[in-house]
């Protein structure tokens, strides 16, 4: 999807960041109370589930609790603190993903819900894929790197988290510049890292994430991508492609979805729909096709459903049109697919 353009004062970022600061900051044995008020926010909304914070605020929250420890890798002790439930139902999500793979592709489409300009995208190589955090462009000459430092830690730790073991990337590269605290980066990165990078990257070996992991519930991930979709069609009302891709899985089951029927539901013309969708670098067509192949993907990893169930889901008519769809978006039929994955 295309990059969208924002002033700083537009970019949004989830509440349970705030809050994951206030529990690092009492953990150093700081008084979060204080930090939050000179920053201008309130620390009653950190347990709202649908709070988002500006990121100027956040910014001059970061900047003093960095001050008020004397820690410049104050986001590393943050990302120790962790929890996968703080990301919401994407959180969730990635843990009963099928794959490392699979969860990444979840953080690529779902960036948003964290920071309302982060973008992800993925770098497949022939032994190895990359994982690119995108900052905006807009960031000010007085970042706080602590900020990324705890993005990219936190996704590090995810993974770990999922896979069950302490897992490193190949290499890293960050934008930010050299700190002082060189060793607590390397603990927690491993010791191939470059710094003053042009991004952020996590360079994995391809069969750690391509390997199946024993956490993985195609039912619970598609639930938990539901949950995502539809938070975001609410507060994300810049982005029209995910308004019109859960309107989609809603109205699938019930046959193909019209766009004049989910620009109605979206009160909105057709043309203008077409012309917002074109704005992000999508269409209607693409959207609709993408989504049934991640459906798919997650309705055959789960055993419990038909061949017949998942073509109905799909708003397929006959399990014949199914598999031929299937085998255009895999090369495999939806049988072959279930049994070798």
């Amino acid at each position: 999807m295309k990059a969208m353009e924002y002033t700083t004062a537009e970019i949004t970022t989830l509440g349970s960041v705030a809050g994951l600061i206030a529990t690092t900051l009492r953990a150093c044995g700081c008084d979060p109370e204080p930090l939050f008020v000179a920053a201008g926010l309130d620390s009653d909304r950190i347990t709202d589930p649908n709070a988002r914070f500006p990121m100027p605020r956040m910014q001059k929250l970061w900047k003093l609790a960095v001050e008020a420890t004397g820690d410049p890798c104050l986001g590393l002790a943050a990302a120790r603190q962790f929890q996968p439930a703080m990301l919401h139902g994407l959180g969730l999500a990635w843990l009963v993903s099928d794959t490392l793979l699979d969860a990444f592709g979840r953080l690529v489409r779902y960036a948003r819900l964290i920071n309302s300009a982060l973008l992800f995208r993925l770098e497949e190589h022939p032994d190895s894929i990359d994982l690119i955090a995108v900052l905006p462009e807009s960031l000010p000459q007085d970042f706080e790197y602590a900020a990324a430092d705890l993005g990219i830690a936190a996704f590090l730790r995810m993974c770990q988290i999922t896979a069950g073991h302490p897992m490193l990337p190949r290499h890293v590269t960050l934008q930010r510049p050299q700190p002082y605290c060189l060793a607590q980066f390397a603990d927690m990165f491993g010791v191939s890292i470059e710094y003053g990078a042009p991004v952020n990257r996590l360079c994995f070996d391809r069969d750690l994430l391509t390997r199946h992991l024993a956490s993985a519930n195609p039912e619970l991930a598609r639930i938990n991508d539901q949950v995502v979709m539809d938070y975001l069609a609410r507060f994300d009302r810049d982005s029209i492609a995910m308004q019109v891709r859960s309107k989609i899985i809603h109205q699938l089951p019930d046959g193909i979805p019209k766009q004049e029927t989910i620009a109605d539901t979206l009160h909105v013309s057709l043309r203008s729909l077409q012309r917002k969708l074109k704005e992000e670098d999508t269409s209607f067509k693409n959207l609709l096709e993408e989504t049934r192949r991640q459906l798919a993907l997650q309705y055959l990893r789960d055993s419990r459903r038909s061949i017949g169930e998942i073509t109905y889901l799909l708003g397929f008519t006959e399990p014949s049109n199914f598999t031929r769809a299937f085998k255009r978006w895999t090369g495999k039929s939806p049988v072959q697919y279930r049994m070798t994955g």
